[in-house]
């Protein structure tokens, strides 16, 4: 058991499963996005709604990277949990700040951290990395690239806010720059059953917080017919969408990242997770956004921007799963396409329903869609007969 916590060896000898401490470090990016979804709650407007969609992107790229860089790491082993413990603390202090993030100086106690945890992230990856032949060369490109980003986010935080959002668009930029050099290097040694569980974990995880917001707004109130139907809806909503990514596009997914090998795999690894669940999270986002403002006005007609935030919520989690697996099979999944068209065709004239009417139609374009993929929905083609370019 020492050896296993103090050896030299810090790459994984296998294959394994999510552990404790990854879990323990996903809630707190989880926590990150809750604070998010109550920014984005009170800031609905233009650019209320880009500095959201920045900030959410510097929480879940920091996260992928590290989700990259224990994938292949013995996270068993002692220097690669305190590692990680490390990175949580700190990533803690980034999430508590998340509200600041573009308030003036206050906007440093978010970029610093998130830069802390980025390069703790960076530095055991290359540590695991120095123990396979080429995978090394492969983190040292990235983190060569990724430190340009990195220096203008640190930028960003001392200057005006209007600056600030412009630098840290910029970031963005910057951020899918390198994953798209780094991620042609054919050394990345992923695990695929690992690399999609910490995905699915935390699609869960980030389905569940939509509940625990729309439930913070419908507790200790009276139980009218109302709030009732905002709770019923919340759920079958959260339940359909859990279904539409958990029913068959996981495995999926998952079946066809294992059939391939080297830069193939990596590039897929990085275009249909680490790019495309930005959108399909930032749509569970949108929904929790909806559902926050909603528990809170039951009774109430629900406001233009709200019906904007849970139709686009809805559209990218459903466009970007349909994204995702066009990017494997080079298959449209229409329906994904067709029903945020048509859902956002039935909001437009809702402003004067109250929630749980509104609720009950995203319900029933998410089900009609579920039971359409059961019934003529596409199944994943074996591995052995795909055709990879």
């Amino acid at each position: 058991m020492l050896d296993r916590l103090l050896g030299a060896r810090v790459h994984a000898p296998g294959s394994q499963s999510v552990t404790f401490v990854e879990l323990f470090f996903d809630l707190v990016f989880v926590f990150a996005i809750t604070e998010l979804t109550g920014y984005a709650a009170h800031h609905l407007d233009a650019e209320g709604v880009v500095q959201s969609a920045v900030v959410f992107w510097l929480i879940w790229w920091a996260w992928t990277q590290w989700t990259w860089a224990l994938n292949p790491a013995d996270t068993e082993h002692g220097i690669v949990r305190l590692g990680t413990l490390i990175a949580t603390a700190v990533a803690f202090i980034m999430a508590i700040s998340v509200g600041e993030a573009f308030d003036g100086t206050g906007g440093l106690w978010f970029i610093v951290p998130y830069i802390a945890v980025r390069s703790l992230g960076l530095a055991l990856y290359a540590r695991v990395a120095a123990e396979r032949d080429g995978q090394l060369a492969a983190v040292q490109g990235f983190a060569l690239l990724s430190s340009v980003g990195l220096a203008v986010a640190l930028i960003g935080g001392f200057v005006d806010e209007d600056v600030r959002l412009s630098l840290w668009l910029g970031v963005i930029a910057l951020d899918v720059f390198a994953a798209s050099a780094a991620g042609r290097f054919e050394s990345w040694h992923l695990h695929t059953a690992h690399f999609t569980e910490r995905h699915g974990l935390f699609v869960i995880i980030a389905l569940g917080e939509s509940l625990i917001v729309a439930a913070a707004g419908l507790t200790n109130v009276e139980r009218t017919a109302e709030v009732v139907g905002v709770a019923v809806g919340a759920v079958a909503v959260t339940c359909l969408l859990w279904w539409i990514y958990f029913g068959w596009l996981k495995d999926a997914l998952e079946e066809f990242m294992a059939s391939v090998r080297g830069s193939t795999q990596s590039t897929f690894a990085r275009d249909a997770y680490s790019l495309l669940h930005f959108p399909l999270i930032g749509g569970i986002v949108g929904v929790a956004v909806a559902l926050e403002e909603m528990a809170a006005h039951p009774a109430d007609a629900v406001p233009g921007e709200v019906l904007w935030a849970l139709g686009l919520g809805v559209g990218g989690f459903l466009w970007a799963s349909a994204f995702a697996y066009a990017r494997a099979y080079r298959r449209v999944l229409w329906a994904r396409l067709i029903v945020p068209v048509t859902l956002g065709a039935l909001l437009v004239p809702a402003q004067d329903l109250i929630a749980p009417w509104v609720l009950a139609v995203v319900a029933l374009m998410l089900g009609v869609l579920v039971v359409a993929e059961a019934f003529w929905g596409p199944e994943a083609p074996e591995a052995a007969t795909l055709e990879v370019d």
